[in-house]
């Protein structure tokens, strides 16, 4: 168990450095709203990205045992 929060707590620590270095690139399908001093930002096509690398990895990481 310990192995395992190990693991995802360096996976967050990249994927938190990534999303630090590559903030300002937004892909397709990300969405954004600007009013006045408001801005709201939708990563829609990041999450699925996201979604679909941890469920890669994940099942590799399951797999094995």
């Amino acid at each position: 168990m310990g192995r395992l929060l190990l693991v995802f707590g360096v996976l967050l620590v990249v994927i938190g450095g990534a999303l630090m270095l590559f903030g300002r690139f937004h892909l397709p399908g990300d969405l954004t709203f600007r009013s006045g001093n408001t801005t709201v930002y939708v990563p829609i096509a990041t999450s699925i990205i996201l979604s679909i690398v941890l469920t890669v990895v994940l099942n590799l990481v399951f797999r094995q045992r």
